[in-house]
């Protein structure tokens, strides 16, 4: 997949908005399909994992987000530039009175109340008790609905097999998926990202992930001092995405 696959639209039209709104499971041999689903039962529901992401510091042009987070979970170009899985993609607004732009990555906001999971009709998407929203590639037979109902356009569908897979970051032909928040990460307690840890190493220091309901978090600080924004407010979704200079 292209790195640069961005789109430009208005801001007014990505904020505000409306949203446009059972095949083979094929997988490499010895894979366990969502290997961290078990940890579900372990999340602390105390927590709630978030991002900040601030559009003033993340640059124009930059991908290091985009390329960390498929390298992490072996994302590759299958050579379908329009449907290629993209777990996370840069994203161009500009305001439509002003011609001023903002240069932003999206992925799944991990949404208090996603609609993923109240469309699901075998329950394979689910939310976590600290807020993750994930896909059990056991249980999802390919049907999509959860692509339709996503507002932010997140989930992707995989078509072909797929081999060379992470072990921590399972694929399956016939299922869906989309950004997890490096869950494998949060359940091995190293407390960020890759697309995190690639901004910073960049040096625009653009994102900041932790819990936001740790009061003493540089996440939850932020926030009460600063402010954020959240794409489609009005769907009252709650995500746990949030940006700052949109």
């Amino acid at each position: 997949m292209s790195t640069e696959n961005s789109a430009n639209v208005s801001r007014r039209q990505f904020i505000t908005g409306a949203a446009t709104a059972v095949a083979g499971l094929t997988v490499a041999p010895g894979v366990f399909l969502l290997k961290t689903a078990g940890a579900a039962n372990g999340a602390d529901p105390a927590t709630r994992w978030g991002l900040l992401i601030d559009t003033s510091k993340c640059a124009d042009g930059c991908t290091a987000c985009v390329r960390a987070c498929h390298e992490e979970n072996g994302v590759r170009s299958l050579g379908r530039p329009k449907t290629d899985a993209q777990w996370i993609r840069k994203v161009n607004l500009t305001e439509r009175e002003t011609g001023h732009q903002h240069s932003l990555p999206v992925m799944c906001q991990h949404c208090e109340k996603p609609p993923c999971v109240d469309v699901c009709p075998t329950k394979a998407s689910f939310i976590r008790p600290d807020g993750i929203v994930l896909v059990n590639k056991h249980t999802c037979i390919g049907c999509r609905y959860c692509m339709m109902a996503c507002p932010y356009k997140a989930r992707s569908f995989i078509h072909e097999p797929l081999t060379d897979q992470k072990p921590h970051s399972p694929r399956g032909k016939g299922t869906v998926e989309s950004c997890t928040l490096c869950v494998h990460k949060v359940d091995r307690g190293e407390g960020t990202t890759a697309c995190v840890e690639a901004c910073n190493k960049d040096g625009h220091r653009a994102m900041v992930f932790g819990d936001l309901n740790d009061p003493s978090s540089e996440i939850a600080q932020r926030l009460k001092q600063e402010g954020s924004t959240a794409v489609r407010a009005d769907l009252r979704l709650n995500p746990a995405v949030r940006y700052q200079g949109i």
